[in-house]
């Protein structure tokens, strides 16, 4: 198991160069049934690393680009009248797949973006009364713009929770981008990525992540930093129960790409980063890496 995952992790590390920790971040997300934001500047390979993803998982993918005309139904489908039948046929929208690139989510109005709260909690939509479910396995992989650039808005709470992480790739390191700029077209080697392996596969992946071993220390410490966050005059809002879940379930998914059945406190810290970074809001100024280093060496290891 752990030879197939270490794999299709090197594989989109031949297309995304330099960033093994972010793509780890994103497959132990996937394994926790959860959903990733990546916010960045454009031009640093958001959309290739999607593409790449769905390449050698063999999921089926639709990108919807976002923009400011964007509307529900173009997300989620629409009924349309059928003259020969004389009834309203379902037309399905780009949410029906089992990856979805939402490629630049905040160019789009709170409204649209919030076409996606049920289908990204309940694996579900609603649509003219009657309840449709999604392929699974079902992974959001949106993207966004930093808000400082023109033509964007602000994610509200509620669908920004909705995001188990929420990561950045940031510039490439020299090396990797001397490889880049010497090296193929992105495109051209992600056509070359090989399906490793079938949707099935990730499924039982999936169910085995809440069998990995939380010791009880182990979740006082997580209870530990809820509290912490909560009582702390450094942050306006604490972590919520929600947040304290997506941190174990993440640890959890860490734990079983490291090769173990079980989890440690050193799990916990490398997912904290991608987990809290967009559910806490400090008082004072202070980057992402910032934020994590001091909650670290604020709240003690049991």
């Amino acid at each position: 198991m752990n030879k197939i995952l270490d794999q299709l992790i090197k594989q989109v590390g031949e297309v995304i160069l330099g960033k093994p920790h972010q793509i780890r971040l994103i497959f132990s997300c996937l394994l926790a049934k959860g959903h990733v934001l990546i916010e960045d500047i454009p031009g640093v390979g958001k959309t290739t690393l999607a593409h790449a993803l769905a390449q050698v998982l063999g999921l089926s993918f639709q990108r919807i680009q976002f923009t400011s005309d964007l509307l529900p139904a173009d997300i989620l489908g629409v009924s349309i009248y059928d003259k020969e039948s004389a009834e309203f046929k379902f037309h399905e929208g780009a949410v029906f797949t089992q990856m979805l690139l939402a490629d630049e989510i905040n160019r789009a109005t709170p409204k649209t973006q919030s076409a996606l709260l049920e289908a990204m909690e309940e694996r579900q939509v609603t649509i003219d009364g009657k309840t449709r479910t999604l392929p699974q396995p079902f992974f959001v992989l949106a993207t966004q713009n930093p808000l400082s650039q023109i033509g964007t808005f602000p994610l509200p709470e509620s669908q920004l929770d909705r995001f188990m992480m929420r990561i950045s790739l940031g510039y490439p390191d020299a090396d990797a981008e001397k490889i880049l700029l010497k090296g193929q077209d992105r495109r051209i080697l992600i056509q070359s990525l090989e399906k490793t392996i079938e949707n099935q596969q990730i499924i039982n992946w999936q169910a085995i992540i809440p069998k990995i071993i939380v010791r009880d220390p182990l979740i006082h410490y997580v209870q530990a930093i809820l509290q912490h966050t909560r009582q702390s005059p450094d942050y306006r809002n604490g972590l919520s129960p929600r947040a304290g879940l997506a941190l174990l379930r993440c640890a959890q998914a860490w734990a079983m790409l490291a090769g173990r059945d079980f989890v440690i406190p050193e799990d916990i810290q490398s997912v904290m980063s991608g987990v809290i970074n967009h559910r806490l809001s400090p008082t004072t100024p202070q980057s992402a890496a910032q934020l994590i280093t001091r909650l670290i060496e604020q709240v003690p290891i049991p």
